[in-house]
């Protein structure tokens, strides 16, 4: 017996599909994964067994081969955990098979069966929306943050029993709506700190209205207590309003990093990011083992400022020549490169 369950893979700030193919077959119960899941996702099985057992759900008494298709692509994290207890539940007789191919199915187990949230929800729903898949379930701590893709139903799940309840059809869950233009066009306007604020400094005033009408770079240089990294802050409220494309963009970066909170909307304001400076090169431009964006990812669309620019290592400045250029880092590894935006206005201060 053959099942196939769909998830979804983060790479950079774009998804691709995976295919949890579940094979069952004659034989002693043993549960294997192929497809090059790293550590975490073979770890899945025990958490799994112990999620069903605690939910009072059958498992599998048989052989069971699951591949993660394509296999050629590494996958990575504990959000394969719900797809693939879906798949261990059809092949068991739990729930019905023959409507899971509408479903884009993610989301992390705990022992007790409940879901935990996973990164990179925004555009896991873009990329089902776009392979015309019917509905995306996911933890419901997600749920906003998908939901802010239309022509898509997004399913807000707290249990393995809810979702198992829900394939059987024994209970109706109302699929998440967020009206994502009517936020965004209210958060737009809603500033903790303005520009306006500022009292005196005319002339630095009138060189940052400069700098941000063309979105050019700037240097403030001053003594301590002079104002830099106040008026630095509020740079961002006298950028023009991000674009609701612009919006969707860095609302991406910020999902696949795991900076959206639980009640997320799209990113409104232009991000101002100021990293302190001890930060490293491959934080500061994104990478390591797992390539995730680095600050200056973070800080597409808006504003990076460096406070003490002296203070920085040189090979942490000249790592970001090249994305300054480009408006974009590539992080390559040996089997795989990665494109981040990088398209920011660079703000920096230092003393006399």
């Amino acid at each position: 017996m053959l099942i196939k369950v769909f998830g979804s893979a983060v790479y950079g700030v774009d998804a691709l599909t995976i295919t949890m193919e579940v094979d069952a077959s004659h034989g002693i119960t043993s549960y294997f994964i192929v497809g090059l899941p790293d550590k975490s996702v073979l770890e899945c099985l025990d958490r799994i067994q112990s999620a069903l057992r605690n939910s009072r759900l059958d498992k599998p008494r048989c052989h069971v081969l699951i591949n993660m298709s394509p296999a050629d692509i590494k996958k990575e994290g504990a959000a394969y955990d719900l797809p693939i207890a879906v798949g261990l539940m059809a092949v068991a007789g739990v729930i019905p098979s023959h409507n899971l191919h509408e479903y884009v199915i993610m989301g992390e187990l705990g022992l007790d069966g409940h879901l935990k949230p996973i990164k990179g929800a925004l555009p896991i729903a873009i990329k089902a929306r776009a392979e015309k898949f019917k509905a995306l379930i996911l933890p419901k701590a997600n749920a906003r943050e998908a939901a802010l893709v239309n022509n898509l139903q997004v399913y807000g799940v707290e249990t393995l029993n809810e979702v198992a309840n829900f394939l059987n059809g024994t209970i109706q869950i109302e699929p998440t709506f967020v009206n994502t233009r009517e936020e965004f066009y209210d958060a737009q306007t809603h500033f903790e700190i303005d520009f306006n604020d500022v009292r005196g400094q005319e002339n630095v005033k009138r060189a940052l209205e400069i700098a941000a009408a063309g979105g050019h770079n700037a240097i403030l240089i001053g003594p301590p207590g002079a104002g830099k990294t106040m008026l630095a802050k509020r740079l961002p409220t006298i950028l023009p309003p991000l674009s609701l494309q612009e919006a969707l963009e860095t609302t991406k970066i910020h999902s696949v990093a795991g900076k959206l909170s639980s009640n997320a909307s799209l990113v409104a304001q232009r991000p101002f990011r100021s990293p302190h400076h001890t930060i490293s090169d491959v934080a500061l431009v994104g990478g390591g083992g797992d390539p995730k964006p680095g600050e200056i990812s973070l800080a597409h669309n808006g504003v990076l400022f460096l406070d003490e620019l002296p203070e920085f290592k040189r090979a942490v400045l000249e790592v970001m020549r090249q994305p300054m250029e480009e408006r974009r880092v590539s992080i390559a590894r040996a089997k795989v490169s990665i494109d981040f935006p990088a398209s920011f206005m660079l703000i920096a201060s230092m003393n006399p």
